[in-house]
């Protein structure tokens, strides 16, 4: 066996499996965040603030 490559235990084998599933799982929950729609009224939120930060809005 070549000194490079140690034997993969089962310990490691189990953290690779698990470390995949728990990515798989985020990755279901990220995708199904993104395409909710967002709440009219975050959005109107978020329009306010764009008008209060708007630098032809702002007073000299």
């Amino acid at each position: 066996m070549s000194k490079d490559k140690a034997p993969i235990t089962d310990k490691a084998r189990y953290a690779r499996l698990r470390r995949e599933a728990i990515g798989q799982g985020l990755r279901r929950l990220y995708d199904g965040v993104v395409h909710e729609p967002v709440p009219d009224e975050f959005m109107d939120l978020l329009k306010k603030i764009d008008e209060s930060t708007d630098p032809e809005r702002a007073p000299s």
